[in-house]
C-alpha cells in the first residue's frame, strides 16, 4: 500500500462541482460577463479562484471585483448549506481505508473546513488539510502535492493522489505520485470528466469510491 494518499477535496469527497460552477456562471452573468458553465467546467475545474481570477482577465477581458468574489462566496456557502451532500460511498471508503491521509485542494482553508463540515468528513482528516493559497502555484503545478507530501512525511513517489480534475491529475504526474483518476461526481457527465481524464493517462480511472479500497489492493499486488 502506499504511505500516504491525497485526496482533492470538490468532486472527490464532496459533492460540490456542480454548485460552484452554477454559481461562479450565474454570478458572472449577472455582472455582464458571457461565462457558461461550460466554460467554467472546462476552463475552472480544480483550479483556484486566484488562477480563475488571472484566466478571465487576461483571456475574456472580465474583472472580478472584490465585491463580486464576496459576492460569490456568500451565495456559495448558502447553497452549500442547503445542498451539499459527500460523495456516494466516500465515507464508508475511507472507514475500511488504513493508510495515512490528508487533503490537498486549490479552495480556501475556511471553504475546504465548511465542505468537509457539513459532509461529515473533517474527522476522516484530522488538521491534515492543505490548500493552495499555503503555496506559491496551484494545480497544474506540483507545489501543492509536493507541500502536503512534506508536511506529512511521505516521499512522494510512496503518494496515491484521488483527483477529479484534469489539473489535479497533471499536477500529481508532475510531482511523482501516482494518481488516481475519479469520475463519479455529478459534474462528471455534463464535462465528460471520463474522456478528459483519460487523455492524461492516469494509472486509475473509476466512478464508485466504495471501489478504492479493491483498487488500492489490487495495485499494491500488481506493483
Amino acid at each position: 500500500m502506499p504511505d500516504l494518499l491525497i485526496f482533492d477535496c470538490d468532486g472527490v469527497l464532496v459533492d460540490s462541482e456542480v454548485i460552484s460552477a452554477s454559481v461562479l456562471a450565474e454570478q458572472l452573468t449577472a455582472s455582464g460577463a458571457a461565462i457558461d458553465e461550460a466554460l467554467v467546467y472546462n476552463r475552472f475545474l480544480g483550479r483556484s479562484m486566484a488562477n480563475a481570477r488571472q484566466v478571465l482577465l487576461t483571456e475574456y477581458g472580465v474583472t472580478i471585483s472584490e465585491e463580486l468574489t464576496q459576492s460569490m462566496r456568500k451565495e456559495m456557502f448558502r447553497r452549500f448549506h442547503e445542498e451539499l451532500r459527500p460523495v456516494a460511498g466516500v465515507a464508508e471508503a475511507l472507514a475500511q481505508i488504513d493508510i495515512p491521509r490528508c487533503v490537498a485542494s486549490s479552495s480556501m482553508p475556511d471553504r475546504l473546513r465548511l465542505t468537509l463540515g457539513l459532509t461529515g468528513l473533517l474527522p476522516f482528516f484530522d488538521e491534515h488539510i492543505f490548500s493552495a493559497s499555503m503555496v506559491k502555484n496551484g494545480k497544474p503545478a506540483p507545489d501543492l502535492f509536493l507541500y502536503a507530501a512534506e508536511k506529512m512525511n511521505v516521499a512522494p513517489e510512496r503518494c496515491v493522489v484521488i483527483e477529479d480534475s484534469p489539473a489535479g491529475v497533471e499536477a500529481a504526474q508532475a510531482a511523482g505520485m501516482k494518481v488516481f483518476g475519479f469520475t463519479g461526481g455529478a459534474h462528471a457527465a455534463k464535462y465528460d470528466l471520463a474522456s478528459a481524464l483519460a487523455a492524461l493517462a492516469p494509472d486509475v480511472i473509476f466512478d464508485d469510491m466504495l471501489r478504492l479500497p479493491e483498487l488500492l489492493a489490487e495495485d499494491e499486488r500488481a506493483n
